[in-house]
């Protein structure tokens, strides 16, 4: 009887064991190298090495303001998904750039040639793109009165996590985020097969252990009544990864006036009309969040 219960007793822990490898294994992100492909009369980008925390260090491209750009010229953040790197948001980093913005597009920790580190998660996404928007802001021709910052997905979502402590960024362009981490969450345990109850809920809480936050508290839907600054929601009408509906969730969820909800024909990784897209984005940016320096932000040519 002893033997039987010791041999349960270490079946469970084995089990339990490879579950928990399994599980860090399947949220650790593939990395994706290589640099952005600039193809002809497209900037050239600067290599460089931002500072985080934790004593790791960023890779990330530069361009810096057009050389016709009237100075200082606005500066913007690109923060890509989970799994992505710079080259992921490289041609809306060439429109922006165009209409008189230095862009930088860092490479958050565990992605494309950044330094590794024991995990990624929103919040470390946040944090990535905290240091970036501090190491844009005091470049040469950039000003910092006139921050920005754009991400897609989890970088979106971080984003807005970034916008809802600091008082430094004038807008946030966030693409195709998701409304909540529980929910994320239950859809790829439901594409996995795995029941949401128990071992899906202890999934979650064991996610939030190891991240150190409450999903709660670092939902988009928590974070985005916090910003201060205008917010454009961008979102992909046939978004299967995150639905279009997280989009009108995080609308409801903010401020009067503060969001805008822009929804155009596309999926969760790219749209149908990029460039009238960017377009729309630039102008947006021009008439609601820039208007004070509408000059230094050029129309795309």
């Amino acid at each position: 009887m002893a033997l039987s219960l010791l041999a349960l007793i270490t079946a469970l822990a084995t089990s339990g064991s490879l579950g928990l490898w399994w599980l860090r294994r399947s949220l650790t992100p593939m990395r994706l190298n290589g640099s952005p492909l600039v193809q002809p009369g497209e900037p050239i980008p600067q290599q460089v090495r931002l500072p985080t925390v934790r004593g790791r260090s960023l890779n990330a491209w530069w361009l810096p303001p057009p050389v016709d750009a009237l100075l200082p010229a606005p500066a913007m953040v690109l923060m890509h998904g989970w799994g992505g790197n710079a080259a992921s948001l490289w041609s809306a980093a060439c429109h922006l750039h165009r209409s008189g913005f230095a862009v930088l597009l860092p490479e958050s920790r565990n992605h494309g040639q950044s330094d590794a580190d024991t995990f990624s998660s929103l919040p470390r996404f946040a944090e990535d793109l905290d240091a970036a928007l501090d190491w844009a802001r005091q470049q040469p021709g950039a000003d910092a009165q006139q921050l920005f910052a754009l991400g897609h997905s989890v970088g979106a979502a971080a984003a807005l996590l970034s916008a809802s402590r600091r008082h430094d960024v004038r807008a946030v362009v966030s693409v195709s985020a998701f409304a909540h981490p529980e929910m994320v969450m239950r859809r790829w345990l439901s594409t996995r097969h795995i029941p949401y109850w128990p071992l899906g809920w202890l999934v979650n809480r064991y996610v939030e252990q190891v991240i150190g936050h409450p999903f709660a508290h670092i939902a988009p839907l928590h974070t985005l009544p916090q910003v201060t600054c205008p917010v454009l929601l961008v979102h992909g009408t046939r978004d299967d990864v995150v639905p279009l509906d997280c989009a009108l969730q995080l609308q409801q969820a903010a401020a009067a006036g503060q969001a805008t909800l822009m929804d155009v024909p596309g999926n969760h990784e790219s749209f149908d009309d990029q460039a009238t897209l960017m377009a729309d984005v630039v102008q947006w940016l021009r008439t609601t969040a820039a208007a004070t320096t509408a000059p230094a932000v050029r129309q795309a040519t």
